[in-house]
């Protein structure tokens, strides 16, 4: 045995126990009582420690083009923050340019992540370009490992797809055992009032809330998940933001749809009073769901709980304020939609936990086990098993912190969590039996990220 953790709480979706964790190479070997080793093994002492299967974060946008710019994150700066906010696997988005093939775009993600990735990572494809040859190149994905498809119903004249792809990329999933991602916003009803409220000189910050209500938001939600129960097809709703949205989904699962879904800690965190801050301070909190009203983070706190949500992912897509916000400062339709948090997923979502509104295994759930079977990871990610990766991260529930960029390490000049107070952070995170963060710090060898092929869906499920 290589390392050995002693005298830890395991935390699993389902249990909580003590015991020590034995690693030899990259996996857990053995889990026990009073484990020993030899002379060689190195031993940590987790006592007053949980243990947590290492985070899985299945929605983050690093070294991407977006309106002109690019995230402030590329893949090494981006997977360093995610360690040391506890996750060790992400998959990122994939972005097809028009005109180009899907083989292309996922040649050019690979170029961005090989040899700077702190952590394991994997693809989405993003269909922007829905030719008859591009649908046919879908189905080959899942034996390349990428086995779940994005389509936006949000941003008319960019990236918004129509019906009859959305029906097309779904039958295509069905097919090939993809699980198919939106973003659920009704693009066409965003442009008319962006259209009215540009037309009438309003073109401050709060004006990309107003042009994006709840019900644009439920609406589409309504209509793509009626859309996958024609097609017979599974179903992911990202970033869901709002109780008007949550009926939606509800009302789909109760017809039999296997529509599964996420939240964001900002859509927990903020809300629309944010858009309203003085002067251009509300730029910062431009991203798409907007926030919403406090009703609503209620609404999504109930939903975690209750399981009406599977998963919580961070949507990092990281802009400055200063340099890449402001391309929008007369004009909020070109503001880049995004905030950085792929270093405080965890983090904001344990405390939850530390406020009695989620139980601790229902956390692991939600920030590790959920989305590494929703998205062909399991059992290799997001538990602690014989025999799964020795991804781990050692969590003291009684450190504090207050969230400042300076204390964090991702590359952006904020974060919208400025001044908060946590409880709860993880101290050591290990990348498959490697410990890569010690007391906050990045320790790891930065490159030594895998890409991760990724079962179909469903096999994971179990």
């Amino acid at each position: 045995m290589d390392l050995i953790i002693k005298h830890g709480t395991i935390v699993t979706a389902t249990d909580t126990y003590q015991a020590d964790i034995a690693i030899s190479g990259e996996t857990i070997t053995l889990i026990g009582h009073d484990l020993s080793g030899d002379a060689t093994t190195r031993i940590i002492d987790a006592r007053g420690r949980y243990l947590f299967p290492g985070g899985v974060d299945a929605h983050v946008h690093l070294d991407t083009p977006v309106m002109g710019t690019i995230t402030a994150d590329d893949y090494q700066s981006g997977t360093i923050a995610a360690a040391c906010g506890g996750t060790t696997s992400i998959v990122d988005f994939c972005f097809q340019m028009p005109g180009q093939s899907l083989g292309d775009a996922i040649a050019g993600w690979h170029v961005r992540a090989a040899g700077k990735a702190a952590i394991d990572y994997g693809f989405h494809i993003v269909v922007a370009d829905p030719t008859a040859a591009v649908l046919e190149e879908l189905a080959g994905l899942p034996a390349q490992g990428i086995t779940s498809f994005k389509l936006f119903m949000a941003y008319k004249d960019a990236l918004m797809a129509d019906d009859w792809t959305i029906i097309q990329v779904l039958e295509q999933a069905r097919q090939s055992g993809a699980l198919v991602m939106v973003h659920a916003e009704n693009g066409d009803a965003a442009h008319l009032l962006q259209q009215r409220f540009l037309a009438a000189g309003q073109t401050g910050p709060k004006y990309h809330l107003l042009s994006r209500p709840p019900r644009i938001e439920a609406e589409a939600v309504a209509r793509v998940i009626t859309l996958a129960e024609f097609v017979g097809a599974p179903i992911f709703i990202v970033h869901m933001s709002c109780g008007e949205a949550l009926d939606e989904l509800v009302r789909g699962r109760a017809r039999g749809v296997q529509v599964f879904a996420e939240t964001c800690p900002h859509y927990l965190n903020t809300s629309v009073e944010d858009l309203d801050r003085p002067g251009f301070e509300g730029a910062k909190y431009c991203y798409s769901p907007p926030p919403r009203q406090k009703s609503d983070q209620e609404m999504l706190w109930h939903a975690l709980a209750n399981g009406t949500l599977q998963s919580v992912g961070s949507d990092h897509a990281p802009f400055n304020f200063v340099g890449q916000k402001e391309l929008g400062c007369d004009d909020f339709t070109k503001i880049p939609s995004g905030a950085p948090g792929i270093e405080e997923r965890l983090i904001m979502i344990y405390q939850g936990v530390h406020e009695g509104r989620l139980s601790i295994n229902r956390f692991v759930e939600l920030v590790s086990t959920a989305p590494a079977r929703l998205f062909g990871l399991a059992p290799r990610k997001g538990s602690i098993a014989v025999g799964a990766d020795a991804d781990l991260v050692i969590w003291n529930p009684d450190a504090t912190l207050e969230l400042t960029p300076a204390r964090l390490h991702q590359r952006v000049d904020y974060t919208i969590n400025q001044g908060r107070h946590v409880r709860g952070l993880p101290e050591v995170v290990l990348l498959r039996g490697k410990v890569i963060v010690a007391d906050r710090d990045y320790v790891g060898q930065i490159g030594s990220g895998q890409f991760l092929q990724r079962a179909r869906f469903g096999q994971a499920m179990q």
